[in-house]
């Protein structure tokens, strides 16, 4: 599983990835409509030269002595002059049939076959002349009344099914006129489609041949070009960049030229000009403070670097709709001790900080980049958020010859669950409002700061976002906001606040946070950093799935998959107990009548949302619907009651709706019980 989340992470993979399910598309696309143009062109291919047949052959045969041929038979000599022709035209042409029919006008449902030609190497057998034959069909019945009414002149008719064991042809009807003009008959000529059929198939294989050729190309090229461009140049410059972090010292130039690609090659020359930046900042400390000047220039310059070492372009992932983030911060002085981050670690899973160091000013901010950059290395390594919290401090412990320190929240978020793993380092409880909820804080146990003791440990917690849910980070510069009185906003204060804008999406909620606390203020100055963060979940109810052997010792094993997933829902004991009454019940009868030899599975579904948690319960043995059986009356004893269905009647007691299906070769139950 590792080595596919490392793949799926890997730029490389994804790219190329991309480039192939590109090419397959392409391919099918072309496929597709080269096919039909193909089979379209071919078609009128056959119309037309089918059609020309007919027209050849409609010469052969002398409208006037139809109905001559009729009365005399195939004894007349004009007869068997014109029928050998047409034999010998059917076969020089490799149709299937050429046949000369005269049809009865009053209702066009019957003919009389006149000529009848077969090819070689084809199914059919000859109609004597003078025998009578119905019309194949209503099509047919419709091209013969236009062709004797003269608004048409010849039809087309294609017959790929219902053919009773002959093969795809198309047949072409022309009418045969006598001198005077009227249709007498009607000449038909029938072609077989397999040309068309055999045709097609080496123009699909080469398409599938140059597909696999070009996708090996692209993958070849694009591997080539990633690697050079991308991917050595990316690596290049995270080094460069862990090493300035480390060392704090001038280093090899990236350049301009590390890559081809102009946005690469932008981001190289700003980490070359970030570090003779942070240099050149750190170097001005040390000159007099007379020179105030140029200290507020490197102060500017250094607002700048903090604030685009946050994340500050939203949305800031365009392409998910599974959640949606906002952050802010607003530094008390120039730069600020404060930060927070968000990022993916892999496709499904998210990283929250936020943290607040002690002081402010140009140390506080130093500090602060140095405790950024170390969580958010560390947090890509395996480790819940207490492991990563343990490793930083005890790096920053390492080299903190001024004792400063910072408290920080950091929390895993698994996008496809919703389940939240946090870690607490003397930072302030963030506020949750579940969906259709009130902001409330989430109170945790607290670790100690980080940057005192090299020694301390952290405690994992863990709590579930469902769809709908918010969650909201801060600094102390929230609660801690001072009017001109010196009265604070509180804890209190900032609830309310957040409960007023509490329907908007995340950037509503800070902005509208933010303005409460500048209306609270007034023209108090700010003595605090004042930082936020806001994530709402989106989506549907959670969904989670177990599949289990059919026995009774799984019980226990299904009884820990609910428990996991429903820890967070606030269940009461009673009703905890209620429900695993009831999934006891299911479960049993499953693993005991289900199956007849007493092998199969059973496959438990548990969704949850903010109302209510259903279960599930499938197996494909014999069927049974659970819920037809009437409830036993209970008012009798237990010696006059007939035996069974008391446990399925407890199971609709206890749960608030209940249901059965069977659908597709499986039993299929479901019980809700609803969150009060």
């Amino acid at each position: 599983m590792k080595i596919f989340k490392k793949l799926f992470s890997n730029l490389e993979a994804n790219i190329i990835t991309f480039t192939v399910f590109l090419l397959l598309v392409f391919s099918i696309l072309v496929s597709v409509i080269g096919y039909g143009s193909f089979t379209t062109s071919f078609e009128m291919e056959y119309d037309h030269t089918t059609y020309h047949m007919a027209d050849i052959a409609a010469g052969i045969v002398n409208g006037d002595e139809i109905d001559l041929y009729l009365n005399e038979g195939a004894d007349n000599e004009n007869y068997q002059e014109t029928k050998l022709k047409l034999d010998t035209y059917c076969i020089k042409m490799d149709v299937s049939l050429i046949y000369v029919i005269k049809v009865d006008t009053s209702d066009y449902k019957h003919f009389i076959s006149v000529f009848n030609c077969v090819g070689k190497d084809t199914p059919y057998t000859e109609w004597e002349l003078g025998s009578e034959h119905d019309t194949t069909n209503d099509e047919y019945r419709e091209i013969y009344r236009r062709l004797y009414e003269g608004s048409l002149n010849y039809g087309t008719i294609y017959r790929t099914d219902n053919l009773r064991g002959a093969p795809p042809h198309i047949t072409t009807l022309v009418p045969l006129k006598n001198s005077k003009g009227e249709t007498v008959s009607v000449l038909c000529v029938q072609r077989m489609m397999n040309r068309m059929v055999e045709a097609r198939r080496p123009y699909l294989i080469i398409i599938a041949c140059s597909t696999a050729a070009l996708m090996l190309l692209s993958i070849i090229v694009t591997a080539f070009y990633l690697r050079r461009q991308i991917i050595r140049p990316i690596h290049k410059i995270i080094r460069e960049a862990k090493r300035f972090a480390a060392e704090n010292k001038p280093g090899e130039k990236l350049g301009a030229d590390i890559s081809y690609i102009e946005d690469i090659s932008v981001l190289a020359t700003s980490i070359d000009k970030m570090e003779e930046e942070m240099l050149r900042y750190v170097d001005n400390l040390t000159v007099a403070t007379a020179e105030k000047e140029r200290i507020g220039t490197e102060l500017s310059l250094a607002t700048a670097i903090q604030a685009n070492s946050l994340p500050n372009t939203f949305p800031a992932f365009p392409d998910r709709n599974d959640f949606d983030i906002y952050a802010s911060m607003t530094p008390a002085k120039e730069v600020g001790g404060d930060f927070y981050d968000f990022f993916l670690i892999d496709d499904d899973h998210l990283a929250l900080v936020i943290a607040d160091v002690s002081g402010k000013g140009i140390p506080a901010a130093l500090f602060m980049m140095v405790t950024k950059i170390l969580v958010n290395e560390v947090s890509h390594f395996d480790g819940s958020p207490a492991e990563v919290l343990r490793a930083v401090n005890e790096r920053i412990c390492k080299h903190n010859p001024e004792d400063m320190f910072v408290t920080v929240w950091l929390g895993f978020l698994e996008l496809s669950t919703g389940r939240m793993i946090c870690a607490n380092a003397g930072h302030d409880d963030p506020a949750v409002m579940r969906k259709n909820g009130d902001f409330e804080l989430l109170k945790s146990r607290h670790g100690f700061v980080i940057g005192a003791m090299d020694t301390v440990k952290y405690r994992d917690a863990e709590f579930t976002l469902s769809p709908g849910d918010k969650l909201f980070l801060y600094t102390d510069g929230v609660p801690e906001a001072t009017d001109k009185e010196n009265q604070l906003l509180t804890i209190d204060g900032m609830l309310k606040a957040l409960n007023q804008h509490k329907e908007k999406d995340p950037q509503g909620i800070i902005e509208g946070v933010i303005q409460s606390v500048n209306d609270f203020v007034g023209e108090a100055p700010q003595f605090d950093d004042i930082t936020m963060v806001c994530l709402e979940m989106k989506g549907e109810a959670m969904s989670f799935r177990l599949i289990v052997d059919a026995q009774r010792d799984e019980l226990e094993k299904v009884n820990d998959f609910i428990h996991q997933h429903l820890d967070d829902t606030g269940f009461p004991m009673k009703e905890y107990m209620q429900l695993d009454l009831a999934v006891e019940e299911i479960f049993v009868n499953i693993a005991t009548y289900a199956y007849e030899d007493g092998k199969g599975t059973a496959e438990i579904i548990l969704s949850k949302n903010n109302d209510s948690v259903s279960l599930t319960f499938i197996d494909q043995g014999v069927p049974y619907d659970p819920l037809a059986k009437p409830d036993p009356d209970t008012t009798l004893s237990a010696s006059e009651r007939q035996i069974g269905g008391l446990g399925i009647f407890l199971v609709k007691k206890v749960m608030d709706e209940t249901f059965y299906e069977y659908k597709d070769g499986s039993n299929i139950f479901t019980m809700v019980k609803k969150l009060k």
